[in-house]
This record gives structure tokens, C-alpha cells and sequence, in this order.
């Protein structure tokens, strides 16, 4: 079993980051120092449920956990600072900052270090999340010590639950689009009008306009998917919207 550690405080430890080509010792004091932070860690960098869903999500709802007071979400990963910077840009998760554990002294240290030889992986973090305040463990939410990678509980919907209870946490809301496209914009603004959260996947840049039509069946744009149900373009969602 993986030991809880709320009510203590989080390690500290120096994470040496690359930015804008240049080497920079970020310590954990101050990530943490007067502020309330969501940590998620996960084994790796580009692999499957990480950037699927783990990653994803906390990125999409960053505003909304800012309106319940969070100062910052950080990624923590047994990965060194290239692969993470690469991976945060490949994932476009501007709201995250990537934190890498490349020698995995964070990690040991809260006790999640696990080996994964078997995969070829070497040493990496269990899937955990926790909230943090001035430094101070609050809350941990950590997977059940079974094979295999479980993800029930360190997920972004189950974090918000805890910090605000009361919140009504809306479907997913995927939206294709392509650059200068009037329809997209409009359907855009309808969903910032009903102050409704989307992920834009640009079509050219993120996908290509075949995966585009392999998944909605169509070409146009804007197409979006609520709730991973196929909703429409534009007029659709205006349609949706005003009947709801």
C-alpha cells in the first residue's frame, strides 16, 4: 500500500528546467510557497492515459479550478526536462506547469517511486494527485496498489469534487475548427456566451481533415462533440443550446 501523506509537507527538492535554452533550478519552496496547488503525477511522458485523458483534463478545467482558488496545476513525472517540455507542446497544456523528476528525488520521497523494469521504463512515479497548501499536503488521492496503471481516482473531475463539492462539472466539449473560419468563431462565442469550457482541436495543425471526417462524418467545420456524442456544427449547437 502507498502511504498518504497529508498533513505534511512536500519534499524539497531542487528540479533543475530547461527554458528558453537555458538551465534554471526551480525548488519546491517556490512552487509551493504561499500558494494553493494541484500536483498530478503519472508514470510517463507521451504514454497513453497520461496524455489521453490524465493530462488533458486538468488542463481544460485550470479556469475553473482558479475560481475556486488554485494557484497552480503542476505535472510531475520521472522524465527529464526535454521530453517534458516536448510533451507539454505536443499536448498544447499552456495551463500545466511540467515538472521534471528526471532523478526521481520528489517522487522517492513522497513514497510513490515504483519500478517498472518489466515495461523497459526503469523507475517512475504511481498515479497520485494532491492538493496543496502553503506547502502543506491537504489531500491525496491515490491509486489503488494493484497491476497495471489504474486510474479511478487522481483524475482532474475527482480533484474538483473535493475543492468545491457544489460544483456542477459540465461534459467534455471537443471542438474542431480551422483558422478564420466565421462558423467557428460563431460557435465559439455561443459557447463562451453559456460560460461553457471546450478543448478547440484545429483541423491542419492538430488533426488532419481525414481524421476529421473519420470521426464526425463530415468534412466542414466547425464540428463538436459534447459529451463525446457528435452534435453538429454551428447551427446544431445554437439549436442544442436554446432548446436546453
Amino acid at each position: 500500500m502507498f502511504a498518504s501523506k497529508e498533513g505534511q509537507r512536500v519534499p524539497q527538492v531542487t528540479f533543475p528546467i530547461r527554458q528558453h535554452d537555458a538551465w534554471v533550478n526551480v525548488t519546491t519552496e517556490q512552487l509551493f510557497k504561499d500558494k494553493t496547488v494541484i500536483v498530478f503525477s503519472l508514470p510517463g511522458a507521451f504514454t497513453p492515459t497520461c496524455s489521453a485523458s490524465h493530462l488533458p483534463r486538468y488542463n481544460q478545467l485550470f479556469a475553473t479550478f482558479q475560481q475556486h482558488g488554485v494557484d497552480a496545476i503542476l505535472c510531475v513525472s520521472v522524465n527529464d526536462t526535454f521530453v517534458m517540455n516536448a510533451w507539454k507542446e505536443s499536448q498544447q497544456a499552456d495551463n500545466i506547469d511540467f515538472i521534471p523528476d528526471g532523478n526521481g528525488e520528489f517522487t522517492q520521497a513522497m513514497g510513490m517511486l515504483v519500478n517498472k523494469d518489466k515495461l523497459g521504463f526503469g523507475q517512475r512515479s504511481w498515479r497520485y494527485s494532491m492538493l496543496v497548501k502553503n506547502g502543506v499536503i491537504e489531500k491525496m488521492f491515490i491509486e489503488a496498489d494493484q497491476p497495471g496503471d489504474p486510474f479511478a481516482v487522481s483524475d482532474a473531475d475527482t480533484m474538483l469534487s473535493y475543492i468545491a463539492p457544489e460544483h456542477q462539472t459540465q461534459e467534455p466539449i471537443t471542438l474542431f475548427t480551422k483558422p478564420d473560419c466565421p462558423f467557428c468563431i460563431k460557435a465559439k462565442q455561443t459557447l463562451s456566451k453559456h460560460k461553457l469550457e471546450y478543448e478547440e482541436v484545429v483541423v491542419g495543425k492538430n488533426v488532419t481533415a481525414i481524421t476529421l471526417n473519420a470521426v464526425s462524418g463530415r468534412s466542414s467545420v466547425p464540428q463538436i462533440f459534447i459529451g463525446g456524442q457528435h452534435v453538429g456544427g454551428s447551427d446544431e449547437l445554437d439549436a442544442l443550446l436554446n432548446h436546453t
